[in-house]
């Protein structure tokens, strides 16, 4: 069974998902990182492919992403990176980057990499919904490799429904139209945005992600949806911290005091 699958049918609530950019802090940190954060018991795990035009990301994210790029990390290397790791890393690895990068490396080939270095699922931000159905599909459902679309405030009721339908995995409530980057709560617009998606009675559970840095947006992000994600607060500790291990750590005792 795919690991996205098995998690979401073991566990129903809290599922903490943490993001960060493949090769940063170093080229060679991307292995380190990922196996810090199985270690401290996260649920998931999103490993951004670094660009050179981030344009959902915000500031933190796109430091990290220009910082990997100059480290010299590749999308090749990543999957190297990944596959010799694979038999010692057992949670969700989902690969988060953007459309241009892998059609320049082949979208099957890409698909292949992604089950040599067991990783479950992808994220392509600029991927539009009517290409992913025309062009896409097909192609991870042959690879059992779950594509997880975003939604935002402003996706229409009837397109969530259709993402519904042609996706499975878990739906990305992206929190707001903006760029990520943390925040200190959610404002009473957004409580809406997730009260009106939960009252659509959706088959695939939901994780919420830009803006979550603290206990008191995760427990939102966890009232409205399976768990939440969280990116620019932890790729910030990988940077103010002496390791990964007591990065997630300080992220830890932040969500879960």
């Amino acid at each position: 069974m795919n690991r996205i699958s098995h998690l979401f049918e073991t566990k129903k609530s809290s599922i903490l998902s943490i993001f960060f950019t493949a090769g940063y802090p170093k080229l060679e940190d991307t292995a380190i990182v990922l196996k810090a954060l199985q270690s401290r018991g996260i649920d998931m795990v999103e490993v951004g492919i670094p660009f050179s035009d981030p344009m959902a990301d915000g500031p933190v994210i796109q430091s990290a992403s220009t910082q990997a790029l100059r480290n010299g990390m590749t999308l090749s290397h990543l999957f190297e990176q990944l596959e010799a790791i694979r038999d010692g890393v057992h949670i969700p690895v989902i690969l988060m980057g953007y459309l241009n990068p892998i059609i320049q490396f082949g979208f099957e080939s890409f698909c292949v990499a992604c089950v040599k270095a067991g990783v479950a699922g992808m994220i392509i931000p600029d991927l539009p919904f009517a290409d992913y159905m025309l062009s896409y599909k097909s192609i991870a459902d042959k690879y059992d490799l779950k594509m997880i679309m975003l939604i935002t405030p402003e996706t229409s009721d009837e397109r969530i429904r259709q993402i519904d339908a042609h996706t499975d995995g878990f739906i990305y409530m992206v929190s707001s139209a903006s760029t990520t980057g943390a925040q200190s709560d959610f404002n009473d617009c957004k409580l809406e945005y997730f009260r009106r998606v939960e009252a659509l009675g959706l088959r695939n559970p939901r994780m919420v992600g830009f803006g979550i840095s603290n206990k008191q947006t995760f427990d939102s992000a966890c009232s409205y949806a399976a768990g939440g994600i969280i990116g620019s607060r932890f790729v910030t500790l990988l940077d103010e911290t002496a390791s990964p291990l007591e990065a997630i750590t300080r992220l830890r005792s932040d969500i879960f005091f």
